[in-house]
C-alpha cells in the first residue's frame, strides 16, 4: 500500500503510542481518534479476551480508525535460568521491603500473540502493529485479506527490508530517543551501552533501504517536531510520552507527576524491570538494578511486576518503571483531544514556515 494509505487513517499525521502496561487505555484511544490522529490499543501483557473487550469500548467511543499493537513471541537465544535465579536473590531485599514476593518467571514467552491474532483476523480492526519481530508472510497475508493495514516496528534499516519482504505496509522507524522498550527485533545483550540510532538518522536510512511509508517514533513532543521527521520523509509521527499525563491516559499518577518532576533529571535504558533494553526516568531502582538485570524478557518483566505494583501502591516513584522518552520534560497536561489540536496547530505553524526561509 502506498504512503497515502498511512495517511488517510487519520485526519492528521499524528499517531499514539501502543503504550502497553496501561497507559494505551480505551478511553485514551477513542479520544485520540475523536480528535482526528490515530489511538492506539496496547495488546501486551493482555489476555486475548481482555483486549477483545477492550477493542469493544474503543468502537463505542469512535467509528474512525484505530489500531492494536500485539508483541511477537520471543523465539530467540533461550534465557539463562541461573542468571535469572541471581537476579531473583538480589531482588529478595526489595520483596521484603515493599512486603510483598516476587512474580513467577515460569509464564510463557509468546504473550498469547497465537490467541490474540486469531481474535483480530475474526473481527478485523483498521490497523495491526508488531513489535519486537516481524510476522511471518503468510500472518501479514492474512491481515492484507480482511483489510488491515500493518506496520511493523524497526530499530535497523536491515529490519526494515525484513518487514517489506514480509509483506508488512509499514514501518514504525523507533529511534534510540524513545521512552519504553526498544522493539529491536534482535535482544543481543552485547549492544547494551552502545548509543544507538537517532530518530531522524534512521527515518533516513530507512526511507533508502525501503519503499516502505515510514512512521516516526522517538522522543516527539511539539508540533514542529512532527514536521521535522515529515521533512525527513516519514508519512506520519508517533507520539507516545506526550500523551501519558493526558487524563485519559491509564497510566498511574505518580507516572504522570514524574515526567515533569524535577527530582528525575534524566532517562537511560535500563533492563532492571523486564530484562528487555526500556528507557525510563533513572530513578533508585534502575541505579541499584540496572547493572546487573540479565537479558531476560519476559521472565523478569514477570518477576519485578509484584515489586512495581507494590511500589505504585506505596507511592514510591523511586520503585516503579517510569517508562519516558528523552522528551519528557516537554510533557503537558492537556486533555488527549486538546492535545491532538495543539500539536496539530503547532504543525501547521512549522509547516507554513518553511518555505519562507531563507537561504543563508
Amino acid at each position: 500500500m502506498s504512503t497515502t494509505a498511512l495517511n488517510d487513517l487519520s485526519p492528521f499525521p499524528i499517531v499514539q503510542a501502543p503504550m502497553a502496561g496501561g497507559a494505551s487505555c480505551p478511553e485514551l484511544a477513542g479520544t485520540v481518534c475523536e480528535a482526528g490522529a490515530l489511538g492506539f490499543l496496547a495488546g501486551g501483557y493482555k489476555t486475548a479476551g481482555g483486549l477483545y473487550q477492550e477493542i469493544k469500548q474503543v468502537r463505542r467511543l469512535t467509528a474512525r480508525p484505530f489500531g492494536v499493537n500485539l508483541f511477537m513471541p520471543q523465539t530467540g537465544r533461550p534465557t539463562d535460568p541461573a542468571a535469572v535465579e541471581v537476579y531473583r536473590h538480589q531482588l529478595a531485599g526489595e520483596a521484603d521491603w515493599y512486603g510483598t514476593r516476587l512474580g513467577e518467571t515460569d509464564d510463557s514467552r509468546d504473550d498469547a500473540y497465537d490467541a490474540k491474532l486469531a481474535i483480530l483476523l475474526e473481527d478485523p480492526v483498521p490497523v495491526v502493529s508488531f513489535t519486537f519481530g516481524c510476522p511471518a508472510p503468510d500472518v501479514l497475508a492474512a491481515f492484507a485479506r480482511v483489510g488491515t493495514y500493518t506496520i511493523v516496528t524497526v530499530t535497523y534499516p536491515e529490519e526494515a527490508l525484513a518487514a517489506e519482504r514480509a509483506g508488512a505496509d509499514a514501518v514504525c522507524a523507533q529511534g534510540v530517543e524513545a521512552g519504553g522498550h526498544q522493539g529491536t527485533h534482535r535482544d543481543d545483550p552485547d549492544e547494551d551501552g552502545t548509543p544507538g540510532t537517532g530518530l531522524l538518522t534512521l527515518v533516513a536510512q530507512v526511507r533508502e533501504s525501503t519503499g516502505l511509508p515510514v512512521v516516526a517514533a522517538g522522543g516527539i513532543m511539539r508540533g514542529a517536531q512532527i514536521a521535522a521527521v515529515l521533512a525527513a520523509g516519514a508519512g506520519a509521527a508517533q507520539l507516545g510520552t506526550a500523551f501519558l499525563p493526558c487524563p485519559e491516559s491509564g497510566a498511574h499518577p505518580l507516572h504522570k507527576r514524574a515526567l515533569t518532576d524535577p527530582l528525575f533529571t534524566r532517562t537511560a535504558l535500563t533492563r532492571a524491570f523486564s530484562g528487555r533494553p526500556a528507557r525510563g526516568l533513572v530513578n533508585r531502582f534502575t541505579r541499584e538494578h540496572g547493572p546487573y538485570a540479565p537479558a531476560a524478557y519476559p521472565e523478569v518483566h514477570h518477576l519485578t511486576a509484584p515489586l512495581r505494583k507494590a511500589a505504585a501502591t506505596a507511592g514510591d516513584a523511586q520503585g516503579m518503571a517510569l517508562w519516558a522518552g528523552q522528551g519528557h520534560r516537554l510533557a503537558r497536561a492537556l486533555p488527549a483531544g486538546e492535545l491532538v489540536g495543539v500539536l496539530a496547530a503547532e504543525l501547521d505553524t512549522a509547516l507554513a514556515a518553511l518555505p519562507h526561509r531563507s537561504t543563508p
